[in-house]
């Protein structure tokens, strides 16, 4: 399944109207090597094999063989996401690096603790609403421009904070400070999408969902250093410098992967798309497989154009429409729901039956971060091997360098065939967490059970993760942004009930009623998993009909 992709501007010093054998035969050795392989064909096969790292499996010169996805070789693609990862890590870290100083904040400013935990939930509010709008214009607009107004933003509400006055800038500038930190999640898995075929997105994913689980186990460590050493405004001014230095890596590095503007990574975008170390080589992105393939017959030498939309926040609020998605969605909020519920009560239980102190309770946190760590190494590569084996089944060639068409591909039983064992050993855990907090159980239980915690549910949410920006590769960016909604308001919720919870069943009784809904809710997956690829193909028919009567509405009348 091939991606719309934009016809490339050719530039001038390379294509002009009329060029003929002997003009083509006088570019310079230099200009030869920016020229790329035609998409097709036995000649193109071992250059574009070269080029991207990554071998062929297909017969050379079939005509059906779709083209190359990314023209970024595989250390390339791996630089790109770890970037897009870091980039991403802002957002669950300034969500818990806060946490530690709450209580000197309410004395500071002289408010109750429930004025003080506002501020909590209204930056878990904007957390899942503004994602809505930046996805959904990093998805026409590009990645780059999305990333810029993110960080510029985060980075005056960080100063901002740092020199608050009272509670209500506090409280407002908080909420800033939550805009633009919130996407960078969505935009990370957006990037892979951008990049990384179906196959081989599996270890990708992996990678992009740790910063999720650290930023909440290294944010309370990290929090309750500044603020007991150097004072809770230092936590503000470290998280303003540590996005400065990030915002500058993207600027200088980070290229553009939008393909609705670069296509593959090899089409001729706009000069604001190019990265500082290209300007700082005077270059622009040059187009090379598309100057060898429109060199004789384009006559455009004009510079592309730069069409910037603005945000819609209804493009992810559509998306929740789709019966697949809705389900996806609305039980993986439900399991992420019972892992906030976990670090949510972890401090206080800790405080209550072991004694420990703040930053002893920072440490617990670690547990987790090595969980998630695990899940990453091991569940990539297992969805990775599980996409193979179905593709045998059906007697498809796997190349991860070209996406392939999924339309007849239960890309949904070899996604979720990973992630139900998981799921199934994650409530058995969230029910044992709950009755070993009750008993006292030593120190060491918990921490085994805290790092299963990681492995099991961020494992689990690697696998919809995946899943979701299979279903929606063009739309990544919204479709991210909806899963971001939901479980943000699903955690909020969870966060808000678990305390009465604790007080009315205690602790035993709290976790195995949530693991009870893993169990109960389970067969939406088992629905996905039978229907999903019907109701793909249900979308997709209703999308092209949709283009059809745009394009006869608009075509001139005989």
């Amino acid at each position: 399944m091939t991606t719309d992709q934009p016809h490339p501007k050719i530039d001038h010093d390379v294509a002009e109207a009329g060029t003929n054998d002997k003009q083509l035969d006088a570019i310079t050795e230099s200009d030869a090597e920016q020229i790329g392989p035609p998409r097709n064909g036995s000649s193109a096969d071992v250059s574009l094999e070269a080029e991207t790292g990554e071998p062929r499996t297909e017969v050379p010169g079939d005509p059906d063989l779709p083209p190359i996805y990314s023209v970024h070789s595989t250390w390339q693609k791996r630089f790109i996401v770890l970037l897009a990862s870091v980039s991403a890590f802002f957002s669950p870290l300034t969500a818990q690096i806060y946490l530690p100083a709450l209580p000197v904040l309410a004395q500071e400013f002289q408010v109750s603790d429930a004025q003080i935990n506002l501020t909590v939930t209204t930056y878990m509010i904007f957390q899942g609403i503004t994602p809505m709008f930046i996805g959904g214009f990093a998805d026409t607009a590009g990645r780059r421009p999305a990333y810029v107004i993110c960080f510029v933003v985060y980075i005056a509400a960080n100063i901002g904070l740092a020199l608050s006055k009272n509670y209500a800038s506090l409280l407002v500038v908080r909420c800033l400070q939550s805009a633009g930190s919130s996407t960078t999640v969505a935009l990370c898995q957006a990037v892979v999408a951008d990049i990384v075929t179906s196959a081989d997105r599996g270890q990708y994913i992996g990678i992009t969902a740790i910063p999720a689980i650290l930023g909440p186990s290294v944010g309370p460590v990290l929090g309750g250093v500044l603020s007991q050493y150097l004072g809770w405004r230092w936590i503000f001014w470290f998280l303003a410098i540590a996005a400065s230095v990030n915002l500058f890596a993207v600027l200088f590095w980070f290229p553009e992967t939008c393909r609705h503007i670069v296509g593959d990574g090899s089409f001729r975008a706009h000069p604001i798309y190019n990265t500082f170390s290209h300007l700082l080589r005077g270059k622009y992105s040059r187009s090379r497989r598309s100057q060898e393939l429109h060199r004789t017959t384009s006559s455009q030498s004009c510079p592309p154009t730069l069409r910037i939309r603005p945000p819609n926040p209804l493009s992810s609020l559509r998306l929740l429409a789709d019966k697949e998605l809705f389900m996806l969605l609305a039980y993986s909020a439900i399991v992420f729901a019972g892992f906030y519920a976990i670090v949510t009560a972890l401090p206080s239980q800790l405080a209550a039956l072991y004694g420990f102190t703040d930053l002893q309770i920072g440490l617990m946190y670690l547990p987790t971060a090595g969980g998630s760590l695990a899940a990453a190494a091991v569940v990539g590569p297992a969805i990775n091997f599980n996409y193979r084996r179905h593709a045998a089944r059906l007697g498809m060639k796997v190349d991860k360098a070209r996406q392939a068409d999924l339309a007849n591909f239960s890309i949904e039983s070899a996604r979720l065939e990973v992630g139900l064992p998981l799921l199934v050993l994650s409530a058995a855990v969230t029910a044992a967490w709950g009755w070993a907090i009750e008993a006292g159980a030593p120190v060491a239980v918990i921490c085994v059970l805290l790092f299963l915690v990681g492995l099991t549910i961020v494992g689990f949410n690697n696998s919809v993760n995946v899943l979701i920006v299979d279903i929606y590769p063009k739309k990544a960016g919204a479709a991210v942004a909806a899963n971001n909604l939901t479980r943000c308001l699903v955690g909020a919720a969870a966060t808000a009930i678990i305390v009465p919870m604790l007080n009315k069943m205690g602790a035993g009784g709290a976790f195995t009623l949530i693991a009870g809904l893993y169990v109960l809710l389970s067969p939406m997956l088992w629905i996905v998993m039978r229907r999903g690829m019907r109701w793909r193909a249900e979308v997709k028919e209703k999308e092209e009909r949709k283009q059809k009567e745009k394009e006869e509405a608009s075509s001139p009348p005989n």
